[in-house]
């Protein structure tokens, strides 16, 4: 298995918000986005991820969040994390809940910059309407996806790895691009596991390479030009 340098998620600083696929950052780079119902500890993940309880913030109105968040790891900002708009309790018009839809989709299959997706979903509640649509919207662009089973700390080893090995074999027809994983914001159970995979989505040594070879050919005298 190839190495892949492992960044320090302790560096992410909030970049900017956006309602919408027209609105976010420069389309270039590495990005990796954050889905889940609004109850699935998406923020919480994010903050253990990051070693920084401020950095997502959590709220006690689920859905409140109707934006993307984009995170940077670095003074470049080639590499990024989404927080996208967590929704399932949320009390607001279905009209407001089309619109983040519609967002959501366009944002999932036009970024071209987006290497995979992270889905949260509470282990004890797996495999939700919205979790499915999630993994549909995802599979049709042959986008990557890593499941965490957040809050894994509420069961036991037995009943938590049941859950773990069922959640693979309902998904198991979509092969490795899905891949799932237990985890718990509360005691950091997974969260090796969790940068290891984002380390290799947010791998840029590809386009830091195809970058430089386009930088160097432009410089190249054309056919015909003097040296």
């Amino acid at each position: 298995m190839d190495s892949f340098p492992a960044l320090n998620y302790r560096r992410a600083s909030y970049l900017k918000s956006s309602p919408g696929l027209m609105h976010c950052p420069d389309d270039s780079g590495a990005e990796v986005a954050f889905a889940g119902r609004s109850n699935a500890g998406k923020s919480s993940a994010i903050n253990r991820l990051t070693e920084n309880k401020k950095l997502a913030k959590t709220s006690k109105t689920p859905g409140r969040t109707q934006l993307l968040n984009f995170f940077i790891l670095d003074d470049t900002g080639r590499q990024r994390l989404v927080d996208l708009p967590g929704y399932g309790f949320a009390k607001v018009p279905l009209a407001v809940k089309n619109e983040w839809q519609r967002n959501l989709e366009a944002y999932l299959q036009k970024r071209e910059s987006l290497r995979g997706m992270v889905l949260m979903m509470d282990i004890r509640h797996p495999l939700t309407d919205f979790d499915r649509q999630m993994v549909s919207w995802a599979t049709k662009s042959a986008m990557p996806m890593h499941i965490l089973l957040t809050k894994s700390d509420k069961l036991k080893r037995g009943p938590a790895s049941a859950t773990l090995l069922s959640v693979r074999k309902d998904l198991a027809e979509y092969g490795d691009l899905i891949s799932v994983q237990l985890f718990s914001a509360h005691n950091g159970d997974g969260l090796q596991e969790l940068r290891n995979q984002l380390d290799m989505w947010l791998d840029t040594r590809a386009l830091d390479a195809a970058d430089n070879a386009i930088a160097i050919g432009a410089e190249l005298p054309g056919e015909g030009e003097p040296d």
